[in-house]
């Protein structure tokens, strides 16, 4: 297989990169969140969730929600409630730590954000948006716009 149809192994080198690259922007900054609790903060600013909600929402398994949940609750940055709809479930809500979190955590995902652009035509970042939401069409997960 020639080196530049290798799809899976650029994707993958590119994921990994630009996820080493946002948690050292993060950590340089003194904010300890890595991108998947970003993510879920992100999601709880909004509103609260359950976790089946949150793991849908994401596309990350009940088993690693739990986990990043546990460490958002005991950083004091999330926390686990009584779902009035469901007493067999909880609710994950936004601490008032956690919204200045996620709000420093904000800029720097924002500058990174433009950094993935910088050097790109408007024209090449539309079809670089419309390929990542086609991957996610056809491989079963909803598109991002």
């Amino acid at each position: 297989m020639p080196a530049d149809d290798r799809l899976i192994y650029l994707i993958s080198r590119a994921q990994h990169s630009l996820m080493t690259h946002l948690k050292k922007e993060l950590s340089n900054r003194g904010i300890m969140l890595t991108p998947a609790q970003a993510g879920i903060l992100f999601v709880l600013r909004k509103q609260a969730h359950t976790m089946t909600a949150l793991s849908r929402k994401l596309s990350i398994d009940n088993s690693a929600i739990t986990g990043l949940v546990d460490r958002l609750e005991k950083s004091g940055l999330a926390e686990r409630t009584t779902n009035p709809d469901d007493r067999r479930t909880f609710l994950i809500r936004i601490t008032g730590k956690g919204k200045t979190e996620i709000d420093r955590a904000y800029e720097i995902i924002r500058k990174v954000n433009q950094e993935i652009k910088a050097g790109f035509s408007a024209d090449e970042m539309e079809t670089f948006k419309s390929v990542m939401n086609g991957l996610l069409v056809k491989f079963g997960k909803t598109s991002v716009r």
